[in-house]
């Protein structure tokens, strides 16, 4: 068995930002991530962020990556990185069960960070494993990490962020994208995006969505059909689109599962993606000296995301008696600048969420 004082589970956006505060408070840090990158979807992301400078506005998500990255090298004798690491097991004695390199590997901790992420939602329809259905985050990892298209002739399914993100990173690499299914009456992400489709000539078809992917071997076309108002199939409004791919983005779901392994308290708020942990305003779940943080409490934008992971950081390091030098005026800056993300209409979904769930925030 390896005691560790601080082990924080995931190095995306959130446990990067929460070990650069952690470390700062003068704790031992061990980051387990399972892929090859420290990063999570921040590696992907060639477009560039909104939001104020100090969640790196008009800076590319692959840039952030490298900062977040660069910011913890200073430490270097404090923190130890397992990567190509995946948790399978977490426990009520605070021990993790840890797969690397054909091996396993158990870690007690005196206190952890859960900062797992989200995965991708799928969507349910005829021949959906066909090959050349993509998920999102399958397309931008070819595209952006490997340099590999995805198809000639792409269909979009998703109009959140993701989806109109995607669909223009597409057309900058030389896909035609030929149109964008949208299954709500209106454009889910900012209408930026979306107009930088429009100028392109990308028609986007509301209230509409796949009925049947068609193909022997691979995607050959699908078949779209309209919804009634109750998200019903209308007979007789399905037409049939040609492409060689299709990619699926429908939203995310938090990846809770180590939490409700462990009987962590859980709900399920709609409004942040499915199960997410009951949070305390130190953001400790009901385990105590086990945080959250990130989009496993709830889904966001990355701005968030690393918002949250310092206030993890902040108060996971105080609960075992390290106090960062600049607590006070840390603790409350930052809550401020996740009040600011979440106001205005963009953030009426995740506040009624976080109501539901419970969670207590600052004014």
């Amino acid at each position: 068995m390896i005691n560790k004082d601080l082990v924080i589970i995931g190095g995306g956006p959130a446990g990067l930002s929460a070990a650069k505060i952690a470390l700062e408070s003068g704790l031992s840090v061990t980051i387990i991530d399972r892929s090859i990158s420290l990063g999570g979807q921040l590696i992907k992301q060639t477009h560039k962020f909104f939001g104020s400078k100090a969640q790196y506005a008009k800076t590319r998500g692959i840039d952030i990556a490298s900062i977040l990255i660069d910011d913890l090298k200073k430490y270097s004798d404090k923190l130890e990185i397992l990567q190509e690491a995946t948790v399978v097991g977490m426990y009520k004695d605070y021990v993790l069960t840890i797969y690397q390199y054909n091996k396993y590997i158990k870690i007690q901790a005196k206190s952890i960070i859960v900062a797992t992420g989200a995965s991708e939602k799928v969507l349910a329809f005829e021949n959906n494993d066909l090959p050349g259905v993509y998920g999102a985050g399958a397309v931008q990892t070819l595209m952006n990490l490997y340099g590999v298209l995805p198809g000639e002739e792409v269909v979009m399914v998703g109009s959140g962020n993701i989806g109109l993100i995607v669909s223009y990173q597409m057309i900058q690499a030389g896909v035609k994208v030929k149109a964008l299914l949208e299954a709500s009456d209106h454009i889910g992400g900012y209408l930026v995006h979306a107009a930088k489709l429009v100028r392109l000539g990308v028609p986007i078809y509301t209230k509409t969505t796949v009925k049947k992917a068609i193909g022997k071997n691979k995607l050959e076309k699908i078949q779209t059909v309209k919804l009634d108002d109750k998200w019903n199939y209308i007979d007789g409004t399905e037409e049939e689109i040609k492409c060689d791919a299709l990619c699926i983005s429908v939203g995310l779901t938090p990846l809770h599962q180590l939490m409700s392994m462990t009987d962590i308290n859980m709900i399920y708020v709609s409004e942040l993606g499915g199960l997410v942990p009951r949070l305390q305003k130190n953001y400790e779940t009901s385990m105590a000296h086990v945080f959250a943080c990130g989009d496993v409490t709830g889904i966001e934008e990355a701005s968030s995301a690393m918002v949250e992971g310092k206030i993890a950081g902040l108060l996971a390091s105080k609960s075992l008696g390290f106090i960062h030098p600049d607590f006070d005026n840390l603790e409350k800056e930052l809550h401020q600048q996740l009040n600011i993300l979440r106001k205005g209409p963009c953030g009426v979904k995740i506040r009624k969420g976080l109501e539901k769930a419970e969670v207590i925030t600052h004014d």
